[in-house]
């Protein structure tokens, strides 16, 4: 029995150790946050080069998998239903203005509307008239998308912890991380406050619903906000946010025109990879000269930023694993685009049944990994109650719930 008990507290200690039946990838433990932005950054890219709205829906079925699967009880992991519901806004509005400017360039007549004639400095400008399904199609196919692509980045945010996220942010971005990472912060937390400003109004009896309710939910949710702004101020003043070290200014100049121009080297090599239309040829070159210098610069100038981590995070071979998933997803679809290119792209004149692949197929898989993959976060429903087979020592390990640096032990002793 001390035997046993002695190598469970050990796999419990060491994720990465223990018995061979536990598989150190199934671990209750948070992921590292950028392995879950690289995977969602790769079904983003593979849904940017596909209009297929077969592919689209099976990357979104998949982003809604993992986040089930893989998502905490924290606030900004309940927000992945507002990005749902935006991206049905936006399928719903590339089809409205598809309809409002001109949807009649097709062959098959969905409806007729009545027209509203413009001056002729307006020419090639319609609104209403006859509405043709390929139109009404393509809008359709543009806004799922630009959807998708929402999908996937709010499945990043849903699943990635943002207090983590700022510690692994380079020293030489500590400012600007600390401003993007609030920025995320921000939908996550209003969406907590609605709720739980809902919820009070329901314990209190209050009937109003629609702009009657909004009165009584703005109010509430706008000073939580604002209590919630003076918190966070306040705690990273006292944890010397802003300081920095003494560097001469001619340094300073040389590392912060590195970190730009290798920024913007990175952002043209993504659009230049992203966008299918433009030379492939230079978006890859591009985007590794941006990376390499942007490195450079970061190290350089990370030296004037005095910060300590505490415990942090380290890249395993689960977060290799999730980050590969998304690589190979978006790797697979480019591979389908130059096998198939008119499978990704489905025309809309003539109608024609939209098709997937076996490597489309393939991508999906891939992309659907990190929900097997990936180890489940502490206080999770598959962690909470023990399987069969399970060791009841096991159950009694240690676990850490929350953010690494201010977690408590749980369990019993």
């Amino acid at each position: 029995m001390t035997e046993h008990r002695d190598g469970v507290d050990a796999a419990a200690a060491d994720p990465e150790r223990g018995p061979r039946h536990w598989s150190a990838a199934r671990l209750p433990r948070g992921l590292h946050p950028g392995a879950w932005w690289l995977w969602a950054l790769g079904l983003a890219t593979a849904a940017s080069h596909t209009t297929n709205p077969l592919l689209l829906a099976l990357l979104v079925a998949v982003a809604a998998l993992t986040v089930l699967r893989r998502r905490t009880d924290a606030p900004w992991a309940l927000a992945f239903r507002m990005y749902l519901v935006l991206g049905a806004v936006i399928i719903a509005m590339r089809v409205v203005f598809r309809i409002v400017f001109g949807g009649g360039q097709g062959e098959h007549l969905l409806v007729s509307l009545p027209e509203i004639p413009l001056p002729e400095w307006a020419a090639g400008i319609r609104l209403f008239g006859p509405v043709a399904v390929e139109q009404v199609l393509g809008g359709f196919y543009d806004g799922l998308r630009l959807a998708t692509m929402l999908v996937c980045l709010g499945a990043a945010n849903a699943l990635a912890n943002p207090k983590r996220l700022l510690k692994a942010v380079p020293g030489a971005l500590y400012a600007v991380g600390t401003a993007v990472v609030v920025a995320l912060s921000v939908a996550p937390q209003l969406v907590e406050s609605v709720l739980r400003v809902r919820r009070a109004r329901r314990l209190r009896g209050a009937t109003g619903r629609g702009m009657r309710a909004l009165r009584g939910i703005a109010l509430p949710v706008l000073a939580d906000a604002l209590d919630r702004s003076l918190a966070l101020a306040a705690a990273m003043d006292s944890r010397g946010y802003g300081r920095t070290a003494a560097v001469p200014a001619g340094q300073r100049a040389a590392t912060g025109a590195l970190v730009l121009g290798g920024l913007v080297g990175v952002c043209a090599g993504t659009y230049g990879l992203l966008d299918s239309t433009g030379s492939g040829y230079l978006g890859l070159p591009m985007l590794l000269a941006g990376l390499v210098v942007a490195v450079t610069g970061m190290l350089l100038a990370g030296r004037r930023v005095r910060r300590s981590r505490y415990r942090p995070d380290r890249w395993r071979s689960a977060e290799l694993l999730v980050a590969g998933c998304g690589i190979a997803a978006a790797a697979l679809t480019l591979l389908a685009g130059s096998v198939a290119p008119e499978l990704l792209y489905p025309p809309v004149s003539p109608l024609t049944w939209p098709e997937v692949t076996p490597l489309m197929l393939l991508a999906v898989a891939a992309a659907a990994g990190p929900a097997w993959l990936a180890p489940p976060p502490p206080g999770s429903p598959s962690t909470r109650a023990p399987t069969a087979g399970t060791p009841v020592n096991a159950v009694a390990a240690p676990t850490r719930t929350g953010d690494p640096a201010t977690s408590v032990p749980g369990g019993h002793p």
